[in-house]
């Protein structure tokens, strides 16, 4: 049978040539939001993996949105100038698709990089105050955020936008909002974190506002044919919290607006959520979106082997499978997936000879 995991997709105006993402990854490893030498490497190795699509790790729209000090950003032209390279070293020698996640972290903002702890950032040392829907941190030993008020708001929609018309001019081929994992956005979506009393927070309707008006001012500036997604969290994973039924809501809104893709996640927001860790455990948020709305979806989470992920596409759980950390362990996963289910995937010349003979075919 032929592998559906190594079938083309299109995405607006966009040929995947499979089904297999590189979803974003942070590297804390940016020079006050400057893309630097780390991520030609980084890159480069990813962008010869056989992947259809590689997206660029949360790319913080302004200072203060950034997830830590070293997060990568476009809010000003030396960051353009930065990743303007980069991308053209990777592209020298790769013809991949190269998307951008567009994000704000939002009350998540000014902490540490997780192999120092990740700890909130004191404003004596690197950190900055944090801006959220509403004055709740997210653990109780850090400092509140700043409530937006309607000029933040302001600022921080047109942030996005503008980070998406330099994305435009970088020649990226797909634009991911960043919506999920506790980050500004999902914020507003859910009453954990939302708890304002204007329009936009208290009803469904109003806590999907201002994401919404984000993804509006993002796809108004994004050439068109050019994907525009998102990525979501469909549960809190917290009682009391933003769950499935509020994210078929969204992505039916989303969906009115001309959404390409959505990426389903989940959890991030709530310092207490249980989450039921294993295999596939976000599959089903994946396939729930999808049947809801006919809208393209990735799944993720714990999808470590080829016949798992064949299996997801194949069943119609989702249309792509996205792959994170298991990529940055085994950057040939797509070759080795290939391989192991008779499929063909794209090589550089370079490396043509390290085809095993028992895989004649594997490079098409």
């Amino acid at each position: 049978m032929t592998s559906q995991l190594f079938q083309p997709f299109q995405l607006d105006d966009l040929t995947l040539h499979n089904r297999i993402v590189i979803a974003p990854m942070c590297q804390y490893s940016a020079d006050n939001g400057s893309a630097t030498d780390w991520h030609v490497m980084h890159l480069g190795q990813l962008a010869l993996s056989g992947a259809a699509l590689l997206i660029l790790e949360a790319t913080a729209v302004e200072p203060e949105g950034r997830i830590s000090a070293d997060d990568l950003g476009l809010w000003n032209d030396e960051n353009e100038q930065a990743l303007a390279r980069v991308l053209a070293a990777v592209r020298k020698y790769s013809d991949m698709p190269i998307g951008m996640q567009l994000g704000h972290a939002g009350r998540k903002a000014s902490s540490d990089a997780p192999w120092r702890g990740g700890k909130q950032l004191a404003l004596d040392n690197r950190g900055w105050q944090t801006v959220a829907p509403s004055d709740i941190p997210f653990t109780n030993d850090q400092r509140k955020p700043t409530a937006l008020d309607k000029a933040g708001l302001d600022r921080v929609r047109k942030a996005f936008a503008d980070a998406a018309v330099r994305a435009a001019r970088l020649g990226i081929d797909v634009i991911e909002l960043h919506g999920a994992h506790g980050y500004l956005l999902h914020q507003f979506l859910s009453p954990l974190s939302n708890q304002r009393t204007d329009e936009y927070g208290g009803s469904l309707e109003n806590r999907m506002r201002f994401p919404l008006e984000v993804f509006d001012a993002v796809r108004a500036v994004t050439p068109a044919g050019r994907p525009v997604g998102i990525r979501v969290s469909a549960t809190d994973w917290a009682e009391g919290g933003w769950d499935l039924e509020g994210t078929v809501a969204f992505s039916q809104a989303l969906k009115a607006r001309g959404v390409s893709f959505i990426h389903v996640s989940t959890g991030g927001l709530a310092s207490n959520q249980s989450i039921p860790v294993g295999p596939n455990y976000q599959v089903p948020f994946a396939r729930a979106v999808k049947e809801a709305t006919g809208v393209p979806t990735i799944a993720v989470g714990l999808i470590t082997e080829a016949e798992q992920a064949e299996a997801i596409v194949a069943t119609g759980d989702a249309d792509m499978i996205g792959l994170a950390r298991g990529i940055l362990y085994d950057p040939r996963w797509p070759w080795h997936a290939a391989a192991q289910l008779g499929a063909t995937v794209k090589a550089p010349p370079q490396y043509l000879r390290s085809q095993p003979s028992r895989y004649r075919n594997l490079f098409g």
